[in-house]
């Protein structure tokens, strides 16, 4: 039922394909947990969540305890991660005192699960940014990024041509290369991204989704905490997968039944902020990150009065976090804020 007649660029087809209001994967259904198609780190552990928390709570007393603090989840899933983080905040009353949680969210079915979920009366959801008003102001995504749709380009003989999808009756017939505009294969060149041959993916909508959140943190201070799986070095690769049901699938098949996601190219990622000027710490890995902010010793203190399968499940769901092979080496973490502050917990 979504539009499959004629030519879309990828990125149009992946925005259709995910976000289409009646027939758009996250219109339809709730893709999270064992019954759905992929789990996240909130959902493997509470303790993720709650490592977040507290690298957020130490954040906020560097910046000198705010009276006022903006606290901007994007794309906030099932509400996983902020129904932990809400529950861990008792634990914080100075903190909980300040701080304001703001959710945006895109997917109005997804809304309706989030709420169903949190009750907390310090949650508020948005469509934009207008309503942030007091700072500072700390974004936050976990897996975000990877889900806004990106360009694919193709290098071929020094030219730069940009990837579409022809759909025929609703069915995939072919993909088209269309040569790119001269403002387009100067702005890829700007970002380093002319090669002599393989695939370019640049994510030109994501950008678009982070020049206000770059605005705010410039208005009101703050920053930008990133977690998603990428990559530092582009390889010229096709990065777009599939997921349905925890398997692969092709990406335009299935659609409007099954994720898309690419990986994020942190090097571009980091050029972009930098650009914008904003100051960045050392890209980690998750498993570095966590286990500087003690999530092993966090799951040693859990785990005391635990049974021996109580346990077993604790550590089972930490490999699953912190294992390099895993999601520990496969996802990096980002942090940019604006220059007035340097906070490097769980980046050295």
């Amino acid at each position: 039922m979504i539009n499959l007649n004629g030519v879309q660029s990828v990125d149009k087809f992946i925005e259709n394909a995910l976000y289409d209001k009646k027939y758009g994967y996250y219109s339809k259904k709730n893709p999270f947990g064992k019954k759905g198609d992929f789990v996240t780190a909130p959902l493997i552990s509470p303790l993720f969540s709650e490592m977040i928390l507290i690298w957020v709570v130490s954040y906020w007393i560097h910046l000198g305890k705010p009276k006022k603090f903006s606290f901007v989840e994007l794309g906030p899933g099932n509400g996983a991660f902020c129904e932990t983080f809400c529950k861990t905040l008792e634990k914080f009353p100075q903190f909980k005192k300040s701080v304001k949680i703001y959710l945006l969210e895109k997917s109005e079915r997804l809304i309706k699960i989030q709420k169903n979920l949190l009750k907390d009366k310090n949650v508020t959801w948005i469509k934009n940014f207008n309503q942030i008003k007091n700072g500072p102001a700390l974004f936050f995504g976990n897996e975000f990024f990877d889900s806004i749709p990106i360009k694919q380009f193709h290098v071929k003989k020094s030219n730069i041509y940009e990837k579409f999808i022809h759909f025929k009756s609703g069915k995939f017939k072919e993909f088209l290369f269309k040569k790119t505009s001269k403002k387009t294969f100067k702005k890829l060149k700007d970002f380093g991204l002319i090669r002599n041959a393989g695939v370019i993916e640049y994510p030109q909508k994501g950008f678009k989704i982070l020049e206000p959140v770059i605005k705010k943190i410039n208005m009101l201070g703050g920053g930008i905490l990133l977690i998603d799986y990428g990559y530092t070095k582009a390889q010229g690769n096709d990065t777009l997968q599939s997921i349905k049901s925890h398997k692969k699938n092709i990406f335009y098949k299935n659609i409007g039944e099954a994720d898309i996601t690419y990986l994020v190219n942190f090097q571009l990622l980091n050029k972009f902020l930098l650009n914008k000027k904003l100051f960045l710490n050392n890209l980690v890995s998750q498993n570095f990150f966590l286990r500087k902010l003690g999530i092993i010793e966090r799951a040693e203190i859990l785990s005391k009065k635990l049974s021996f399968k109580e346990k077993s499940d604790i550590y089972y769901r930490l490999e699953r976090l912190l294992s390099e092979k895993k999601m520990g080496g496969l996802f990096k973490v980002l942090f940019a804020a604006n220059n007035k502050t340097r906070f490097n917990l769980g980046f050295k």
